[in-house]
């Protein structure tokens, strides 16, 4: 039998419209190989090589792709706009610029008033841009000390505030987007700025342990049309295993780690390789799927936390509560690959 070696034709098809196109372009990602001559009576003169890769940002991020433009370009943007905003003196520079809020306790309304936290080398600002109007700001000089501490919403979720202590014994709370970065960046900023008659006297929390394990991981996200393998950050402490793409604000995945129960290897192709799937068992009978580029080092840091430490993290006979598996839970425990 010989294989049908006929080039390939482009096709029509009516249906496909416009939008279509976009969405595969920017969602996958397209790459083009094009090689080039142009030749005048059969002379070649011109040569042209081409290869170039087509996505929207988020899916050249997620690849590591454009990284450092990137984030040169959002750099340059927000000195930009605080330049304009906040009328920086001369000199001043910004250190951090995140979506956040600020606690009012005076006066008759008490509530959280929105808008944008600056912190430069400094100052501390919080400020609204519609009316624009400085919420709440102080010196650098005058924070004595800067803790982070839990908060519970009315909707039930529990959130990091910045709480503030100013030399003239005064409290301020405020929300960020990423409160433990900022924790981080302002307690940095401060340091040195003390005078000898007011110590600091910064609190570290449990939030700033140092991590176990940290780097970029693969998160195989469930979506509406079937998982999807997604590039980010993953941090790995003694109480909690994060997950978060460089483009959204909060992480996608916060996972105790009093709730593994139990972590292994699968033969699995990710965008990171072969055999780098790393499948996490939750108490929920879930399971989280990972992939790394260092696969062994992510799953024995994974296996010496919580409830997994000193379990067998190998196949199981049977399901949870003695039933039979379905054929689904068959392969992911017998190392099948079984992702897209």
């Amino acid at each position: 039998m010989t294989a049908d070696l006929s080039p390939m034709r482009p096709t029509r098809d009516p249906r496909v419209t416009l939008d279509d196109l976009l969405e595969v372009v920017l969602n996958k990602g397209a790459v083009l190989h094009l090689d080039l001559i142009v030749a005048v009576a059969d002379i070649p003169l011109i040569g042209v090589s081409l290869r170039a890769a087509i996505a929207g940002m988020e899916t050249m991020l997620e690849y590591g792709m454009m990284r450092h433009w990137d984030e040169d370009t959002r750099a340059w943007a927000e000195r930009s706009v605080a330049r304009r905003a906040l009328d920086l003196k001369e000199d001043e520079n910004v250190v951090c610029r995140m979506s956040g809020g600020h606690l009012l306790t005076e006066g008759l309304y008490h509530g959280w008033r929105p808008g944008t936290v600056y912190l430069t080398d400094r100052r501390l600002v919080v400020l609204r841009d519609e009316p624009r109007e400085i919420l709440w700001e102080t010196a650098l000089d005058a924070v004595t000390a800067v803790r982070l501490e839990p908060e519970r919403t009315v909707g039930g979720e529990e959130r990091l505030r910045l709480d503030v202590a100013l030399a003239d014994g005064g409290r301020e709370r405020l929300s960020a987007r990423e409160p433990g970065e900022l924790h981080a960046l302002l307690t940095e900023a401060c340091a040195g700025r003390a005078t000898p008659a007011l110590p600091f006297t910064f609190t570290p929390s449990a939030e700033e342990d140092p991590p176990l394990a940290e780097g970029h991981l693969w998160y195989h996200e469930p979506r509406r049309g079937g998982p999807l393998w997604r590039g980010g950050q993953g941090r790995l402490t003694a109480d909690r295993l994060t997950w978060k793409s460089p483009v959204d604000s909060r992480p996608a995945l916060v996972l105790s780690t009093a709730d593994i129960t139990a972590v292994r290897r699968l033969p699995a192709y990710s965008p990171a390789g072969e055999g780098s799937v790393i499948a996490v068992r939750t108490t929920a009978g879930d399971e989280v799927r990972l992939a790394a580029d260092d696969p062994e080092a992510w799953t024995e840091r994974l296996r010496a936390t919580g409830s997994v430490a000193g379990s067998v993290a190998g196949p199981v006979a049977a399901a949870r509560g003695g039933g039979r598996m379905s054929d689904r839970a068959r392969q992911q425990e017998e190392g099948e690959p079984t992702c897209r």
